[in-house]
């Protein structure tokens, strides 16, 4: 796969629901009750039970392994986490990831991904490399 700077290479919107976020925690191990009770969360000061930031990063780069398939070699990866997930407990919460392509060497490409919920972006300098 040859890769242009600017080529938005994968974009996706995964919908997560509370139900997500047990399952998550069972196959994560992160029991953490604000991951799932509203009471706990509420009494912590945040605005609603909140997904798993690891999830949100798990799903982000997931876009770009699912787009690129095989020739996938993830040899670097990083976010900065800046806005909590909040999962209604009926509405849900969709994230979208557009994944672009920045910057193209001899041996990598580097991905930038733009993760949002709402309005809102959750994961900043959200970036990958891939082998080439």
């Amino acid at each position: 796969m040859s890769f242009t700077v600017g080529d938005v290479i994968a974009e996706r919107t995964v919908h997560l629901t509370r139900e997500s976020l047990v399952r998550y925690a069972g196959a994560s191990g992160d029991f953490n009750p604000i991951h799932y009770r509203d009471d706990v969360a509420a009494e912590v000061g945040l605005p609603g039970v909140l997904a798993h930031g690891m999830l949100t990063m798990g799903l982000a780069s997931s876009v770009v392994v699912s787009a690129l398939g095989d020739v996938a070699k993830i040899v670097d990866y990083g976010v900065r986490f800046t806005k909590p997930v909040v999962v209604d407990p009926v509405e849900g919460a969709d994230v979208t990831v557009v994944a672009k392509v920045a910057a193209v060497d001899d041996e990598t490409a580097r991905i930038d991904l733009k993760v949002t919920h709402g309005e809102t972006t959750v994961l900043a300098k959200a970036q990958l490399r891939v082998a080439l």
